[in-house]
């Protein structure tokens, strides 16, 4: 019944502004007088990057950590590393099943021992399945015996929170993050999907900001600093 009412009501408002025209008048009044900066958006989601000093998102996602049976797959939290103390680098790439993907994972994997050493953490990331990263990890010869777990953003929403989505399949960037035992970005790289990045840049920068020191262009570890 009051369903009924409210459709004869609209009906008869409607019925009465285009009998008079009115239509037209609203139209004209809206377009002259109402900004687009006052208009109401329902897109209210912040989708820029993260910055430099802002603090990592928190997450808690399922990772692919072996493809051993029974101990394939964990939890991994935005906490771990902080509780540890310890720094994280996030990579992230496009999709499992790739060509250049597997290059850059399977150079971080080389150089594990140098990020581990450097008291940090590393993780990999995409938007596919802890299932799939599995099944890659399964059938390529280099991914076998990844010695950091790959993440599982099947929702999208940590890759959202980063900003670091493409805009046509939401399948993230190559992006990089290093973020101190505080929870801290303290630096980003992002390249395009094609072009891979280099895990030797990654290390050296982890080093200058380890090192808490002015570096020069291009520092390596125990090389002179500024100050």
């Amino acid at each position: 019944m009051i369903i009924s009412v409210k459709i004869c009501f609209i009906s008869s408002f409607l019925h009465i502004l285009k009998k008079y025209n009115w239509l037209n008048f609203i139209r004209l009044f809206c377009v002259k007088h109402i900004k687009p900066q006052n208009l109401i958006t329902l897109n209210t989601r912040n989708i820029e990057m993260i910055n430099l000093g802002q603090k990592f998102p928190e997450f808690s996602k399922q990772a692919t950590v072996s493809t051993a049976p029974g101990k394939e797959f964990k939890t991994v939290t935005s906490n771990d590393h902080v509780s540890k103390k310890r720094w994280m680098v996030m990579f992230w790439y496009p999709k499992d099943f790739t060509f250049v993907c597997p290059t850059e994972i399977i150079d971080f994997n080389d150089k594990f021992k140098e990020f581990d050493s450097r008291n940090c953490d590393v993780i990999g990331a995409s938007t596919d399945t802890e299932f799939s990263h599995l099944g890659w990890m399964t059938s390529h010869p280099g991914l076998k015996e990844l010695q950091f777990p790959l993440l599982a953003d099947t929702s999208k929403s940590l890759g959202e929170d980063l900003g670091i989505l493409e805009d046509g399949e939401k399948i993230a960037y190559r992006a990089t993050f290093i973020v101190d035992p505080n929870g801290i970005v303290k630096w980003i790289c992002a390249n395009d999907l094609s072009v891979g990045r280099n895990v030797d840049e990654v290390v050296r920068v982890l080093d200058a900001l380890q090192s808490g020191k002015l570096t020069p262009c291009g520092w390596k570890k125990g090389e002179k600093t500024l100050n």
